[in-house]
């Protein structure tokens, strides 16, 4: 499974936008993130549809942050990026009547939704303001 890039890159994009001015085109990040505009607009989508970002058309469109960047949690990105996966690792199926296989994943699936736990708590802790660096003087 390759990695998923997306928090990471949304969360880049994010810290930039708050910079800027005025709005920042999708060309303009699909730019800075390496990537295409359209996959830019796709994972933008989901933060527009919570909140996070506005999207405004034509000439000098492109993406504004819509809050206050101390109100927004890496868990709000990682949620309004629709949940990626957090590990590629998962139980193995290859023989379901297995009592070793079962008591293997049962062991797996505990300890990965423990870590899950974890780490879905501390993205709630951190906020994007933290990626910002303050205004200077």
């Amino acid at each position: 499974m390759r990695a998923d890039f997306r928090l990471a890159r949304m969360l880049h994009a994010l810290a930039h936008i708050h910079g800027r001015k005025g709005a920042t085109s999708s060309e303009e990040l699909a730019v800075m993130l390496d990537t295409n505009p359209v996959l830019v607009r796709r994972m933008m989508g989901g933060l527009r549809d919570a909140g996070y970002v506005r999207s405004t058309a034509g000439r000098n469109g492109g993406w504004v942050l819509a809050a206050d960047p101390d109100s927004i949690t890496v868990l709000d990105v990682y949620q309004a990026l629709e949940e990626p996966v957090i590990f590629a690792i998962g139980a193995n199926v290859d023989h379901p009547g297995c009592a070793q296989e079962h008591a293997i994943n049962s062991a797996l699936e505990v300890a990965m939704a423990q870590a899950a736990g974890a780490l879905l708590r501390e993205f709630n802790q951190v906020k994007l303001s933290a990626f910002i660096p303050p205004a200077s003087a």
